[in-house]
């Protein structure tokens, strides 16, 4: 019970970087998607597929150690000869250790803050000033998924990656226990969205997750997920879709200028 309280004050503390708010920043691309898909949130050469490509690495302040894997941002860049109003919607896959910018983003997204025509002009540019705020990721029809990483071959062992949540908020902790037992054990994050557990028992598995929706966290049950002959490689149904968005202990957002 300790290490959920631990989470639990992890979750509160990472609200009060109040993401949803406009921030102003300047962001890069890279020339190759690739670069995103060998990211250190583990998402492996399934992150090319996520959200049309539309890809971002974040810096240490929003990727918040793994639990901002997933989030998405809209990112419009300040240039409004060059770019949209609407911008770009990015999920963030990656790490940006580039100390000069918030993200570093692939180049389809990059693109994608230009007029129409203007792609190729924006592309010369190379790094652009931007504003941006945090938004709920949106999964229509599409419950969150659980993907059995390849490593989970010893039959106590499991590692395992939530695909396609919802909303606005961040997993803190994961319990798993056998279907039709109430005897729970904790996931430790192993590296990025990564989480696993040397202790799992044989058989059909739940979960429940803990996630940044309240300023106590929420639990999202997900009831039989896992069957009883999961297989490594394999991704499975929740179940369930978080649609929730979370409530940051800060100041209220000025956004005045976001219009």
């Amino acid at each position: 019970m300790a290490i959920i309280f631990c989470f639990l004050f992890l979750a509160i503390s990472y609200a009060t970087a109040c993401d949803r708010c406009v921030h102003q920043s300047k962001v890069a691309y890279f020339s190759r998607a690739s670069a995103l898909s060998s990211g250190a949130c583990g998402y492996g050469s399934m992150a090319t597929g996520f959200n049309s490509g539309h890809l971002a690495a974040a810096v240490s302040s929003l990727y918040k150690d793994g639990s901002g894997c997933g989030a998405c941002f809209q990112i419009r860049c300040k240039d409004t000869t060059l770019c949209s109003r609407e911008g770009t919607r990015v999920i963030v896959t990656d790490l940006n250790r580039n100390n000069q910018t918030d993200f570093v983003l692939s180049s389809r997204a990059f693109m994608a803050m230009a007029n129409k025509d203007m792609g190729r002009n924006i592309l010369k540019q190379g790094i652009v000033e931007v504003e941006y705020k945090r938004v709920p990721c949106e999964y229509k029809n599409q419950n969150m998924a659980v993907r059995v990483e390849e490593s989970s071959k010893n039959s106590n062992y499991l590692a395992i990656k939530l695909l396609y949540q919802g909303g606005q908020t961040e997993v803190v902790a994961i319990d798993f226990a056998k279907v039709g037992s109430s005897n729970w054990g904790f996931m430790s994050r192993n590296h990025g969205a990564v989480w696993d557990s040397d202790r799992v028992p044989s058989g059909a598995l739940q979960f429940r997750f803990v996630i940044t929706a309240g300023f106590d966290g929420k639990w999202i049950w997900a009831r039989n997920v896992l069957p009883e002959d999961w297989k490594p490689g394999m991704t499975y149904d929740s179940g369930v879709q978080i649609t929730d968005i979370a409530q940051e202990g800060c100041s209220p957002c000025d956004d005045g200028i976001w219009k």
